[in-house]
């Protein structure tokens, strides 16, 4: 078993996945959800359950928190039992979550007072990608700390790369989730296109996959979609928060992003419907009831 004793905050589809392999890997764990069932996974595979954020820094080397806005993130690290109270000199903290970049930069300084470096460390690749340890992450912080932790983070990460200063991670998360949004619409809008024309959409997809129009996307959720499987690997709820995020963000910095805007607006009416749990793909429904068509499966 590897000697670095790391903790992991927040057991959902990415952190579950992300923290069994660190598991597999040979670290010694010790872990925290707030429901506490998600960890019976982890438990069974060795891993120690603490009763709290605070318990996860008292013994841990390396923290890794893995949970879904910034208010609970701010809640972990700040509130009552949170980590910042057993925190102690020489942790490193690594929030793989997507959060407002300020709040990230406050994190870095608000720990770097009690010598804790804190890295924002966002990801991409879902929950295929948390299942292979195949992930992209941004990373935001002191370089020196991310070296240190690197033989970790590629445990459970393919592509890791070093953006900038804190908040640079959730940044560049930001922007790449500017290109999901716009992937998932113009994929659903392509899709029902070509069947209001009447044309074969599998055979669309086919065809101009590898052209120009190649992304992951139409690697990944046509598929999907075709067979009427709507069920998350990323949800709508949580594409839709990650947009809200960036126009806040960009409202900061006086940018001007009006296909965001646009697409920000879809996913929300999608939240609002009733149906954030289903995957981001799922934002074709908006486009189907704007046009009067739903999309036709083999399911």
């Amino acid at each position: 078993m590897t000697t670095m004793r790391l903790g992991y905050i927040g057991l959902g589809t990415m952190g579950g996945a992300m923290a069994e392999n660190l598991i597999r890997a040979g670290y010694s764990l010790t872990v925290y959800n707030r429901t506490t069932s998600k960890a019976e996974r982890l438990l069974d595979l060795g891993a120690s359950l603490a009763e709290s954020p605070a318990e996860v820094a008292r013994k841990s080397e390396l923290v890794f928190m893995n949970v879904s806005d910034t208010p609970d993130v701010l809640e972990i690290v700040f509130g009552e039992n949170g980590i910042v109270e057993g925190a102690h000199p020489g942790m490193i903290l690594v929030d793989h979550s997507t959060i407002k970049p300020s709040a990230s930069r406050e994190i870095y300084q608000r720990m770097q007072a009690v010598g804790v470096c804190a890295l924002d460390a966002p990801v991409s690749g879902g929950d295929i990608g948390a299942k292979n340890g195949t992930l992209t992450i941004m990373v935001g912080g002191d370089a020196d700390a991310l070296e240190k932790i690197m033989p970790v983070l590629e445990v459970v990460g393919k592509k890791i790369t070093h953006v900038g200063e804190a908040g640079a991670g959730q940044v560049a998360k930001a922007a790449n989730q500017i290109m999901v949004a716009a992937q998932m619409v113009a994929e659903a809008e392509l899709m029902l296109f070509a069947q209001k024309s009447g044309v074969d959409v599998a055979k669309v997809i086919e065809a101009i996959k590898s052209g120009a129009a190649q992304c992951w996307t139409l690697d990944v959720k046509p598929q999907r979609l075709l067979a009427g499987n709507r069920a998350p690997g990323f949800k709508s709820s949580l594409q839709a928060k990650d947009l809200n995020i960036i126009m806040e963000t960009a409202h900061d910095y006086q940018v001007v992003l009006p296909g965001t805007a646009i697409n920000t607006q879809l996913f929300n009416a999608l939240v609002a419907a009733g149906v954030g749990d289903l995957d981001n793909s799922a934002v074709i429904a908006v486009i189907e009831g704007l046009n009067n068509e739903v999309l036709e499966t083999s399911g």
